[in-house]
């Protein structure tokens, strides 16, 4: 006589999406969601070279893809969107950034460098949380990569005058999208990683990305199930704003 017991299913796999994921701190992160058991898709700007996150894929057994993106293309949103549409995302991080010289003030600073430091670490990380937020689960979490310069409260010693602009920009413009996900389950985080050795922090860093990437990731999650707005270091502080 056949079991009528019924077996509970099985929990599904996460996904998260790693906007920016081709080296350094992003690729770091993909990698530990996937060691952490998720399913990642990563993106990456230049469709004709080959970098970490592809390694990565070819070793995961189908549970990581890489997808193409640049965020300063906003023509590359809707079909990155098309593509996804059957996923549900779990998480959405948004890991982008550039910066100029640190010593120049920000009158010295170039027009074009000015447009290209704010487009691409204010406004093209909001049109990539705007344009893929309705893929993200409603008790998902929506982050940011920010950074502890972008706050005011804290810029006592002056330096890298657009990028901190450019971060404050980013905590800004992520504070009005909160307020309009106001009543929603899901978390949002803008993520103050401190000063690593990428190819964006320099040499000079005091930390490594593979001693920082865990408490990053371990903050993330952790704000998953907590709805609302946080600005967090890797420790899982409060960053003023």
């Amino acid at each position: 006589m056949p079991s009528t017991t019924e077996h509970p299913q099985s929990p599904r796999t996460r996904t998260a999406l790693v906007v920016g994921a081709s080296r350094g701190l992003g690729h770091a992160i993909a990698a530990e969601l996937l060691d952490r058991g998720w399913n990642v898709v990563g993106t990456v700007r230049d469709t004709t070279a080959r970098t970490p996150l592809h390694d990565l894929a070819d070793r995961s057994g189908g549970r990581v893809t890489v997808e193409h993106l640049d965020i300063n293309e906003p023509a590359h949103l809707p079909p990155l969107h098309a593509r996804l549409a059957p996923r549900r995302l779990d998480l959405l991080l948004v890991n982008a950034g550039t910066t100029n010289n640190v010593d120049t003030p920000i009158g010295a600073v170039p027009t074009a460098d000015f447009i290209d430091i704010m487009v691409t670490n204010a406004l093209s990380p909001m049109r990539v949380i705007e344009a893929l937020e309705d893929l993200v689960s409603d008790t998902g979490l929506i982050g940011a990569m920010s950074s502890g310069q972008g706050s005011i409260t804290n810029n006592t010693k002056g330096g890298r005058e657009v990028y901190r602009g450019s971060k404050a920009a980013l905590n800004m413009f992520m504070r009005g999208f909160a307020a309009r996900q106001a009543g929603t389950g899901r978390a949002l985080v803008l993520m103050a990683p401190g000063w690593i050795r990428t190819a964006l922090g320099g040499p000079d860093a005091p930390y490594t990305v593979q001693e920082s990437t865990p408490l990053i990731v371990d903050v993330l999650l952790s704000r998953l199930g907590t709805p609302g707005l946080a600005y967090l270091d890797r420790t899982g502080g409060t960053v003023p704003w």
